[in-house]
C-alpha cells in the first residue's frame, strides 16, 4: 500500500535529529544491555498508532538498508509515508527478507518466517520492535543470562505462546532480539536471555 500524494501525512520527527537519534540509540543499547529493565525514550513524539518510544526506536534503527515488515495494525498511509521520508526503509511484505519487525499483541503468537540469522551470520536476524499497551501486569517470570547479575523478575503481558514460539526460534548465537515499547518506556529482550517457562507458568500466561 502506497498513500497518495504522501507529503500530506508527514510529521515531525526528532527535534534534533542528531542528538535525539544518539540519545535514543543508547537508549536502546541500554535496554539490551540490562535486559527486563525499563529505560526511558521520550525524544520522539506519537505518530498515529505509534507511541513515542516505538517511533524513536524506528528512527533510530531503520535506514535504506533495514527492510522493514510492518503488522497489519502498523501499516498505515501516514506511518508508511513517515517512515519513508524520515528513515527511507524498505517496506517488504515477506517476512523472510525483514531486518525488523515493527508488530503489536497480536502478531505474537506467530513468529514463523522472521530470520533467527545463520550459524555463519547470526547477526543477519531479524530484530523485532513490538508495541503493547503496558510492559506489566503479566506472568512474573525470571529471566536469567548477561546483563543480569542473577535472575530478573519480568512481568510482561504475554501470552505462553509468544515464549514458546521464542523458544523455538532461539539456537545461540542465532535468535531474535525484541524490544517492547509502551509509551516513553521502552524494555529490552536479547536473544542471549533466558526466560524459562514451565508448565504452571506456561499455563498461567495462557
Amino acid at each position: 500500500m502506497t498513500p497518495a500524494n504522501p507529503a500530506r501525512w508527514l510529521q515531525p520527527a526528532f527535534n534534533d535529529p542528531v542528538l535525539d537519534a544518539q540519545a535514543s540509540f543508547r537508549a536502546a543499547l541500554q535496554a539490551l544491555a540490562e535486559p527486563g529493565l525499563l529505560q526511558t525514550l521520550d525524544r520522539a513524539l506519537v505518530l498515529d498508532s505509534l507511541q513515542p518510544a516505538t517511533y524513536a526506536l524506528c528512527l533510530s534503527f531503520l535506514d535504506a538498508d533495514t527492510p522493514l515488515w510492518l503488522a497489519p495494525g502498523f501499516d498505515t498511509p501516514m506511518i508508511r509515508a513517515n517512515l519513508a521520508f524520515h528513515c527511507g526503509c524498505p517496506i517488504v511484505a515477506e517476512r523472510e527478507l525483514a531486518l525488523f519487525a515493527l508488530l503489536d499483541a497480536a502478531e505474537l503468537q506467530d513468529l514463523s518466517g522472521f530470520c533467527n540469522g545463520s550459524e555463519r551470520y547470526p547477526d543477519q536476524s531479524c530484530t523485532l520492535l513490538i508495541q503493547l499497551d503496558a510492559l506489566d501486569g503479566g506472568v512474573a517470570l525470571g529471566w536469567q543470562g548477561p546483563g543480569i547479575e542473577v535472575v530478573r523478575s519480568v512481568s510482561l503481558p504475554l501470552a505462553a505462546e509468544f515464549w514458546q514460539q521464542r523458544s523455538t526460534r532461539s539456537a545461540f548465537p542465532r535468535g531474535l532480539d525484541a524490544f517492547f515499547a509502551t509509551g516513553t518506556q521502552l524494555l529490552g529482550l536479547p536473544r542471549s536471555t533466558r526466560v524459562p517457562v514451565n508448565a504452571k507458568n506456561a499455563e498461567e500466561a495462557a
